[in-house]
């Protein structure tokens, strides 16, 4: 797989990026990073693509965005196995991603034909708006999920009737790659779908600053993001943000504590815990935290680590030896903790781990660590589960388990985060919006308002007054 590009301003030094699979370090790829200059070139292609795109009759653009989701259903399985290979993630989960962008687009092609204006009632006259679409729109797309978290903002944006320019992380590109190919074979105006690998310094910056750019959609760290819409200030550049995560699970003592235990090694532990919405703060109630603890041993013991290509995996490696030395970090040696197995030799491994006697306040239990550990924090009551799932700088996503239902509305109310759950982990359904309070994010995807957010407001007012003298 490659892209298109043009030639390169003098000062710019081409490079191929390696694309390693990660369970077992061997390079599957070699792919073109895209320069400054070949960004501005996809930019000028895209606009004029987008106005071809905007002035189809929303049929046709709907018709031809079912076409692309009819093209990624016939091809689930090999895009779940690239997947698979360059981000470790199980064949099951996979699958369910690659699935999950033909979802995406058939939910997205369903609301073209209903992003419709208002008729506002005004004195002397008719008062209609208009949603208009914004031009070109960059997303710059994580390492963690790349196909669903791609779709996200392409689906919804491209119903809308904008051009989009996709940036894949540089150690997952393969499948925004074959995924622009399959659309351009389901009759997509050419340029209209464009992905442009590389670095996020040279790639994703140039895609930030260009003045053509009107959107960026941005799924990543804090910190990076923070930059991002910095930039995006300059221009007052519209921003979406997905950013960190350091979820609350929190399990009170009327619990149904079996449902609530079986549940918690995967809510922290699903694509090896590179998850932002992964609840790694584990809130017991002190009745049943000891109760918990033992419960939990054997269950998080019992996952099965290994080849993400083998069905009955559970849970694969990491991204990168880099992701790997940062997520031991968060681990002292000696640590009170439960730990699963996980393989050793070639590949990104890291065992399951849930610590215990860990202080509220330690930088485990407070920063994101992105990776397959989580810690055990007691707390009394209902203003102390509270207290604790709000201490933390991010607001994205929690669960919580009681059969009380007036304490689960009281809480839910009460935590600070976009998405929760009661009596389950689900965070994200493409049909419901989703997005964080505080530094996890700015801005809400995916719902039925998705494609509004592509979109500008006009006003326009026809007075019908007499002008006759």
């Amino acid at each position: 797989m490659s892209v298109s590009h043009e030639p390169n301003e003098p000062n710019e030094q081409p490079y191929a990026h390696q694309v390693l699979n990660p369970a077992t370090e061997d390079v599957i790829a070699t792919v073109p990073a895209t320069t400054a200059a070949e960004v501005d070139a996809a930019v000028t292609r895209a606009a004029a693509a987008q106005v071809r795109w905007a002035a189809l009759a929303p049929a046709d653009r709907a018709r031809l965005l079912r076409r692309f989701a009819a093209a990624v259903d016939d091809h689930v399985e090999e895009l779940a196995r690239l997947e698979v290979q360059e981000a470790g993630h199980t064949l099951g989960n996979a699958r369910w991603e690659a699935g999950n962008v033909r979802d995406l687009l058939d939910y997205a092609a369903g609301g073209v034909e209903r992003l419709s204006g208002r008729q506002i009632p005004v004195p002397g006259g008719l008062n209609v708006t208009f949603l208009e679409p914004l031009g070109v729109v960059g997303v710059i797309a994580p390492w963690n999920f790349p196909m669903p978290i791609a779709a996200w903002g392409t689906a919804p944006a491209l119903a809308a009737g904008n051009a989009v320019l996709l940036k894949p992380a540089e150690t997952t590109p393969l499948t925004a790659l074959r995924l622009a190919e399959l659309a351009l074979a389901a009759g997509l105006p050419e340029h209209l779908f464009q992905v442009l690998p590389g670095a996020g310094a040279v790639a994703g910056n140039a895609l930030v600053e260009h003045p053509g750019v009107a959107k960026i959609v941005f799924t990543g760290s804090t910190t990076v993001g923070k930059r991002i819409m910095a930039k995006c200030a300059d221009q007052v550049k519209r921003v979406t943000l997905e950013l960190g995560g350091k979820s609350p699970n929190i399990v009170f003592a009327d619990a149904d504590l079996d449902a609530a235990v079986a549940a918690t090694p995967m809510s922290f532990l699903d694509n090896a815990g590179q998850d932002c919405c992964a609840r790694t703060r584990i809130l017991v109630q002190r009745p049943v935290y000891d109760r918990f603890l033992e419960l939990l041993a054997p269950a998080v013991e019992s996952v099965a680590v290994g080849d993400p290509a083998d069905d009955k995996t559970q849970m694969g490696p990491l991204i990168s030896r880099a992701q790997w030395e940062r997520v031991r970090s968060y681990v002292p040696s000696g640590a009170e903790a439960i730990i699963g197995s996980a393989p050793e030799g070639p590949g990104f491994w890291f065992p399951p781990t849930v610590l215990t006697a860990v202080e509220p306040h330690a930088r485990v239990a407070v920063e994101e660590v992105f990776g397959p550990v989580a810690v055990v924090l007691p707390f009394d009551d209902e203003a102390d589960a509270v207290r604790l799932a709000n201490a933390t700088e991010y607001g994205l996503s929690g669960s919580l388990w009681t059969r009380d239902a007036g304490r689960a509305i009281r809480v839910s109310r009460a935590v600070a985060a976009g998405n929760l759950s009661v009596n389950s982990h689900s965070s994200v359904r493409y049909w419901t919006p989703f997005g964080g309070y505080r530094q996890s994010g700015l801005g809400r995807e995916l719902g039925p308002d998705a494609l509004t957010a592509f979109t500008e407001t006009k006003n326009v007012f026809i007075s019908t007054e007499s002008t006759e003298a």
